[in-house]
């Protein structure tokens, strides 16, 4: 007889299942809803980068590129470090361009955490970061952001920090939060990354997308942490192609020559032509990122005014096109019951709070939404969450 498939399961991936954010996409797909659950970002590639990519299609440039990415794009990259992030560093032996962020984020793993190392998560987080963590089997604390501005315990992330500590993960802005980390939590973050000589693996992706005068600060700038942090970003989400899978890891040369090794194991290299195709993006004029940070604006508060009116308490993001909202206001106790009637009542997809917690109970009231649609998306959205009271009595008499 068959005996069970789980007993040819590895222990490294044993109780990690398909995230909350992929199974409402899912849904959301089965009744052609509006997906404000995943931070798909569907909107235009910036024609100027679509040619640029087709270009090098047609110019067969096609072959495995070196493993940390072409040198016109790891020049271009060291020179946007150096420029926006404050962060001067050598194209050839500290960039690394990887499969997406997340890309880097595992080689990141994959290259300095092993079992029996304490590695740091402030929730909420990306529930991407726990479970690929998970898989590298260390010991996993965590510190909880507090309040409707999310703020950072400082006590309270020194308690966190132990001898066996090998490092932090922090993700600026946040997802799924929105929250900015400014140089105060920054500095206490550095202050104890070099007491416990731990490695901070930052998250750099949403760098672009801030409000209200809130400004991005790159953790690598402060003293101290230049030779200890890996600092991760990409094209993402500031270029509207979550599809081309282009990241990169900016860190020091011993760091970046360990990552590039477990980098070409697992992805050989970034997709060549789409390296060629983003080069065009730093061309783009400084108009460009004005008005994405003005639109997302427009889009943030559309979700906010949505939000208001059904009863949902938003909790304002600083930075990221995502936003959390308290559900008890529209009259539910759960964030999962609230996102369900959310989906099958109104046609609008999000996910629940307590996906993004180490301890669900702390974000059992909440939910996630993504405002990183078309406007003519997010009006739709913005019309199913108004029926939201009404389908939350209809599903009370059912």
């Amino acid at each position: 007889m068959l005996r069970p498939m789980t007993r040819f399961e590895a222990a490294r991936i044993r109780g990690i299942q398909q995230s909350d954010i992929r199974k409402q996409s899912r849904r959301c797909a089965e009744v052609s809803g509006v997906n404000l659950g995943q931070g798909i970002c569907d909107q235009p590639v910036p024609d100027v980068v679509k040619a640029a990519a087709k270009a090098a299609v047609d110019g067969d440039e096609s072959i495995y590129s070196k493993y940390e990415g072409i040198d016109a794009l790891r020049r271009a990259i060291a020179g946007k470090m150096a420029d926006y992030n404050g962060l001067p560093c050598d194209p050839d032996t500290e960039v690394m361009v990887t499969a997406g962020s997340t890309g880097g984020f595992v080689a990141a793993v994959l290259s300095f955490i092993e079992p029996g190392d304490e590695v740091l998560l402030i929730s909420p987080f990306y529930g991407y970061h726990m479970n690929i963590l998970r898989m590298a089997q260390p010991t996993l604390r965590s510190v909880t952001l507090r309040g409707d501005d999310f703020a950072l315990d400082h006590d309270e992330l020194r308690a966190a920090f132990s001898p066996r500590t090998k490092a932090v993960v922090v993700n600026t802005p946040s997802n799924p939060c929105g929250k900015v980390f400014g140089r105060d939590d920054l500095a206490v973050i550095a202050e104890l990354c070099c007491e416990h000589d731990a490695l901070a693996i930052t998250d750099e992706i949403y760098e672009y997308i801030l409000y209200d005068g809130h400004r991005h600060l790159s953790l690598a700038t402060l003293p101290g942490m230049r030779e200890r942090t890996i600092t991760l970003s990409g094209f993402s989400k500031t270029y509207n192609m979550t599809g081309w899978r282009l990241g990169y890891a900016v860190a020091a040369p011993e760091l970046a020559a360990r990552m590039g090794v477990v980098s070409d194991l697992v992805y050989i290299c970034a997709p060549t032509p789409l390296q060629h195709g983003v080069l065009a993006a730093f061309d783009l004029p400084a108009s460009y990122y004005e008005d994405l940070a003005r639109d997302y604006d427009r889009k943030r508060a559309m979700i906010l005014d949505a939000c208001g009116a059904a009863g949902l308490r938003p909790l304002v993001p600083q930075g990221a096109y995502y936003l959390m909202a308290d559900v008890t206001g529209a009259g539910f106790t759960d964030g999962r019951e609230a996102c369900e009637t959310l989906l099958e009542g109104c046609g609008v997809a999000a996910v629940p709070g307590a996906s993004f917690y180490v301890d669900p109970a702390d974000g059992k009231t909440q939910l996630r939404l993504c405002f990183a649609k078309q406007f003519d998306d997010l009006e739709r959205a913005r019309e199913g969450i108004a029926r939201l009271p009404d389908a939350r009595r209809g599903a009370a008499r059912a």
